[in-house]
Formats: structure tokens, C-alpha cells, sequence
């Protein structure tokens, strides 16, 4: 009771917070996992599909599964997000996958002129240039092949976000909404499919493995999901992004306590230089532009 109670744009804060601390769980579970990366997407995405689909049902949410265009990217885009990023975390250590992906907002910078027609600022440009001097940091350190494939993959991994991400807003100017939870049913529906060709002579579990790939179905993906739309009622999109950037700081602990890794210095450091960017370029630089536009429509009023 006490929850309905809390003001709502706070309540959004508190809900996408705690999705962010659900999601960066599976980094560590990733690791822990001895099955290779499509056997760990196979089962999660299969749990989590049903999942939010029965919760759906349960919650007497509509499920219209729209299948124009649009749509299709959304849902084809989060399963990209999902395949590269536990490919990701599988080749490179898990600060490294999930910092990467966490580039998402970089890529919008350019990517949002060039399909949505929005204005490109030369200010936006030097938030990219510093954002891929932190990107480049990544690189160094360990150069191992495998090291160095999963940093490109967590890469990709971050534009199949940042694409998503601007399917979402994409389809909200052409059909006026964000339904998203469809778009996460098919995406993860489009995963399980995607890995039956690599995982078909290979289904038997543990009960070990079988508990943790339940808990990242039905908890880390499906609930969390749920748990995220509704987040997403009380605050923007932007704020939203930032706040989920708080996985990029669990998921590093989560797997440091859980098996002693480690990342790097220069991936530190990497990390710390994208997040700066991207919190200066989206609660500084906006917010003067925001001012600005308001000063200037006063003055017209005026």
C-alpha cells in the first residue's frame, strides 16, 4: 500500500532502478554457466517468452502482436541485443559487455537525424568523439583474440540498443504508442528459434543449470521486463536510458564477488569516460538547450 503512495515520477526512478540491479545478474550467471552461449540463450529466452506472456494474460493485458515493418525491427533488434550480448560476455569479461552495450546512446546521436529528421548538433559530435576515445580504451590491456572479438561483439551488441531504441520512438511517431511488451515476447520467441540449429543434440541440463537458467527466464528477463514497462509510465525515455546505465556498475560487481574478476584499468577508466559523456551530453548540454528554446519561445510570446 505503501508504494501507490510514493509520487509517481519517483516511483518510475524506483522501478527502472530496480530492473537495472535484476539485469545486471546475468553477467555472473553467464560466466558461472559451463554451456556455451546458444544453449544459455535457448533456455533463457524460451522461459522468458512464456513468462511475460502468462503475467500478460494474468494482468488481462491486450496482446496484439502487430506485424508491419516497425514492429518486426523492434523485435528483430532486441533479439539482436540479447544473442550478441551473452556472446559477448562469453569471449570478453563482463565490465567490458556491458559497458560496450551501454554505448547505445552514441549511436542514437547520429542515428536519430538520419531516420527520425531530428536536428544533428555539433555538440553531439563531441560527445561521440569522446565516447569512442573511451570505446578505444577497451582494447587495450588484454590482447588476446578472444578478448578482443567479444569487445567488437558487446560493440554491435550496443548498436542492436541503440536500434531498438530508435524503432521504439519510430514506431510511437507512426502508430502513436510503445508497445513494447510484444515486441519482447517475439524477440525472445525469434532467440529460442534462432538457437535450435545450434542446440538441438545438446538440451540436457543439471539441476544446477537448470534452477539458474529459471531464475534468468522468469526473474532477470521476464519479470524485470515487466517491472521496466511499467517504470517507463513516470519517466522519459532518456531518463529511463540513464537510469538502466546503472547495470553497467552492478554487473561488474556482481561478477567480481561472485568469481574474482577483474576488469581492466583501461576499462575502467573507458567506462568512466562513456558514462561522463553521455550523463554530461543528456542532463547538462539538454537541459541548456532545453532553457534556450523555452527563453526563446517566452520572448515570442512576448
Amino acid at each position: 500500500m505503501l508504494f501507490h503512495k510514493i509520487p509517481q515520477h519517483r516511483k518510475g526512478l524506483i522501478l527502472i532502478s530496480l530492473t537495472a540491479f535484476l539485469w545486471s545478474s546475468s553477467g555472473l550467471f553467464i560466466k558461472i554457466l559451463s554451456l556455451d552461449a546458444f544453449q544459455i540463450l535457448f533456455y533463457r529466452s524460451s522461459i522468458a517468452a512464456l513468462t511475460i506472456f502468462i503475467i500478460s494474460l494474468i494482468r488481462n493485458r491486450k496482446l496484439n502482436f502487430e506485424r508491419d515493418l516497425i514492429s518486426n525491427l523492434c523485435a528483430v533488434s532486441f533479439a539482436g541485443i540479447l544473442i550478441l550480448f551473452v556472446i559477448s560476455n562469453k569471449l570478453t569479461t563482463a565490465a567490458n559487455a556491458i559497458f560496450l552495450q551501454f554505448t547505445a546512446p552514441i549511436y542514437l546521436l547520429f542515428l536519430e537525424p538520419v531516420f527520425l529528421k531530428t536536428k544533428f548538433s555539433k555538440k553531439n559530435l563531441i560527445t561521440i568523439v569522446i565516447c569512442i576515445f573511451g570505446m578505444i580504451l577497451f582494447f587495450f590491456g588484454k590482447l588476446e583474440i578472444g578478448n578482443i572479438l567479444g569487445n567488437i561483439v558487446a560493440i554491435f551488441a550496443g548498436l542492436s540498443f541503440a536500434f531498438f531504441s530508435l524503432f521504439l520512438k519510430w514506431k510511437k511517431q507512426i502508430h502513436g504508442n510503445t508497445n513494447t511488451i510484444n515486441n519482447v515476447i517475439v524477440g525472445n520467441i525469434i532467440v529460442t528459434v534462432f538457437c535450435i540449429p545450434f542446440v538441438y543434440n545438446k538440451l540436457a541440463l543439471n539441476l544446477t543449470e537448470s534452477m539458474i537458467l529459471i531464475y534468468m527466464g522468469v526473474i532477470q528477463i521476464g519479470i524485470s521486463y515487466m517491472i521496466f514497462n511499467e517504470g517507463m509510465k513516470y519517466v522519459s525515455a532518456t531518463e529511463s536510458m540513464i537510469i538502466a546505465m546503472l547495470e553497467a556498475i552492478f554487473n561488474p560487481i556482481w561478477v567480481f564477488i561472485g568469481i574474482d574478476e577483474k576488469p581492466s584499468a583501461y576499462a575502467i577508466a573507458g567506462g568512466l569516460i562513456i558514462l561522463s559523456a553521455i550523463l554530461f551530453h543528456n542532463f547538462v548540454l539538454k537541459r541548456k538547450e532545453s532553457l534556450a528554446t523555452e527563453a526563446q519561445r517566452n520572448t515570442k510570446l512576448l
